[in-house]
């Protein structure tokens, strides 16, 4: 090797342990950085002549850099439902706009928050993409057909009252009705026109399609030992129901009871008293006929009085008439209070009445290269030829990993070992500046012997 290839060589160096200068500092720089992994400096021979009987003397060097993409980082706790961490080798599939229409990137940074719209986005501003699930939450059969996450997509939620459990006793002692109880008779005598007077009475509400409350009664009196007539009635606006039945007499029927108390049976008005052995029930079913004017829609609501044999529901002892308790399902309408992630990236949304709906399940990504990504802006990676293309999967399947909420991966940055590589680095870089000087050197000297 001549003086000039000496000093090259030696320029080579100091280029080399530059770019690992830089990358050091890359390293240092991101030491918080959500999801971030490490660069490294690769630095590789490289040699005048390709042929293997080359002068090992002419060897050159250069550096390139690198990360470690499938190093998993430290997951960090916050505070923040939308903050996601992946425990696996999977990626969060973003963009750069909520339409999804710009190309896919892909990334570990989950310090993901929602923007005026709603949108989740992460602190690079890149997109959440995800499944919108249909209302029986399922996925869709196209893994790629996703959408940016919009937390805000419900302004709320109401359920319909489909079940009301009673706990309630009538009095054994209680005298028999007069006049005699008969909706057969022509006229009829019940208890909703006046003309018995309920030995027990309570108004329950229960919840409609749009999440407002109506008032449902239910009436008993004694028609017999043990045997009691009961009607259900709305106490709402005529209006809000079709026809509406004379007295807004929604059902009717017989509870009858055991010697002991507990409940025998339930049957409906028109039902077979008493019901065939080995039929007999303890709820009935009662239809709500909202008119069309109420913009309500069709209602069903089963009304289950206890047990056959049992004394968990309505009894018959000599005690008191009251009601125990009372419970309904259905919810008034509730505004959105929040949203939960779980392990399997289900997004569920929150709501003040107490309910709750899945609404979105997050991808994740995985690739069979995640090394040969390509370095994008933001923390993000691209795909490339030495990556592969992405496999869509499902959080929990096939290595991708779960997802943490609460929770940030943290930065494989070591400024222990970073700090050992600037100092590394810089010795390495005064070693081959002295090369070029002692080079320099060497060539006045020959210089000096021309003259």
């Amino acid at each position: 090797m001549s003086l000039y290839g000496a000093m090259m060589t030696g320029v080579a160096g100091l280029d080399a342990f530059s770019n690992a200068l830089s990358v050091s500092a890359a390293n240092i720089a991101n030491v918080n950085t959500a999801g971030y992994k490490t660069a490294t400096s690769n630095f590789t021979t490289l040699l005048a002549s390709a042929t293997s009987v080359s002068d090992p003397s002419s060897a050159g060097v250069v550096s390139s850099a690198g990360q470690n993409v499938v190093q998993q980082g430290l997951l960090q706790p916050t505070t923040s439902a939308t903050d996601l961490a992946i425990s696996g080798n999977g990626f969060f599939v973003v963009s750069q706009v909520p339409s999804d229409t710009g190309s896919r990137a892909y990334t570990r940074a989950g310090s993901f928050t929602t923007d005026a719209t709603g949108f989740l986005k992460n602190s690079a501003g890149l997109y959440l993409l995800g499944w919108s699930l249909d209302t029986n939450g399922n996925v869709p059969s196209n893994r790629n057909d996703m959408t940016a996450i919009n937390v805000n997509s419900l302004t709320g939620k109401a359920e319909a009252t489909t079940s009301l459990q009673l706990q309630a006793n009538v009095q054994s002692s209680t005298a028999v009705a007069t006049p005699t109880y008969d909706l057969t008779a022509t006229p009829k005598v019940y208890m909703a026109n006046g003309d018995i007077t309920p030995a027990f009475q309570r108004t329950i509400n229960f919840y409609d399609s749009q999440g407002g409350s109506q008032p449902m009664q239910l009436s008993f009196c004694k028609t017999g030992a043990n045997t009691w007539a009961y009607e259900v009635t709305y106490q709402g606006a005529a209006a809000n129901l079709t026809g509406p039945p004379t007295d807004n007499l929604l059902d009717s029927g017989t509870v009858s009871f055991n010697s002991d108390g507990s409940l025998q049976y339930v049957v409906p008005t028109g039902g077979t008293v008493p019901p065939v052995a080995g039929t007999e029930k303890g709820t009935v079913s009662v239809a709500i006929p909202w008119s069309a004017a109420s913009g309500l829609g069709a209602q069903t609501i089963d009304i289950n009085m206890g047990t056959v044999g049992g004394t968990g529901g309505i009894t018959q002892y000599d005690n008191s008439s009251t009601m125990v308790s009372s419970t309904v399902n259905g919810a008034l309408f509730g505004s959105l209070s929040g949203v939960t992630v779980d392990a399997t990236g289900i997004v569920t949304a929150q709501f003040s009445n107490g309910l709750s709906q899945k609404v979105y399940k997050i991808p994740l990504a995985t690739f069979s290269n995640p090394d040969g990504l390509s370095e994008a802006s933001g923390n993000a990676y691209l795909t490339s030829i030495a990556s592969g293309s992405p496999t869509i999967t499902e959080a929990d399947l096939g290595g991708a990993g779960t997802l943490q909420s609460k929770n940030l991966e943290g930065s494989t940055v070591d400024l222990a070992t970073e700090f050992t590589n600037l100092i590394t680095t810089q010795r390495a870089y005064s070693a081959a500046s002295r090369i070029v000087t002692t080079a320099s050197t060497m060539l006045d000297e020959l210089l000096q012997m021309a003259r």
